[in-house]
């Protein structure tokens, strides 16, 4: 048996595999970049006018309202700590992946800065999706079609190791002593 047809690839070659992912990666990063970087000064600019139609205020709201959430200030904040680093590694992340992205245009990041830390991110991202990625997702259709309650456990078992850590993460973060320039 040919060991691509484990990850259902057939006769697709790896490297095809991996440069078409890399392609859709790269596209809907630079994409959300993009997106962080001018919509917000789109938007405003429109809002400003009178002319505008009052669904686009409150789109301007939410918008605003976005870059508000956890996630989004967790992105922010990221970009601001690593730059170019966080964006390299957002791309082994899941859940921050899209805030770091539109944190980078949101920030400003030069265009040339982005791109080149995308570049290696978005590599590792397509080897692991076009190989093990894969096998993971067909691994669980091929559970679920055999075995609906096994593959049910093994989600439960992955929601509570997971839930676990987070909970640990939390438990963690408030025990911190607050430095002292934040205190006061």
């Amino acid at each position: 048996m040919d060991p691509r047809d484990a990850y259902h690839l057939g006769s697709v070659p790896i490297g095809l595999a991996v440069a078409g992912l890399f392609v859709i990666v790269m596209a809907r990063s630079h994409a959300t970049y993009w997106a962080g970087r001018g919509v917000v000064r789109g938007a405003r600019a429109v809002d400003e006018q009178e002319r505008a139609p009052g669904w686009w205020h409150a789109s301007v709201r939410r918008l605003e309202a976005w870059t508000g959430t956890s996630s989004a200030q967790r992105g922010l904040d990221l970009v601001r700590r690593w730059g170019p680093v966080a964006v390299t590694l957002a791309y082994l992340t899941v859940g921050v992946q899209t805030a770091v992205f539109a944190a980078s245009g949101l920030l400003k990041m030069p265009y040339l800065r982005f791109t080149l830390a995308s570049i290696p991110g978005a590599l590792v991202w397509a080897v692991v999706w076009a190989t093990i990625g894969f096998g993971a997702v067909w691994g669980a259709l091929t559970l679920l079609a055999r075995s609906p309650w096994a593959l049910a456990a093994a989600v439960l078992v992955v929601v509570v190791v997971v839930g676990w850590a987070v909970r640990r993460r939390r438990v963690r973060r408030a025990a911190e002593p607050v430095p002292a320039s934040i205190a006061e």
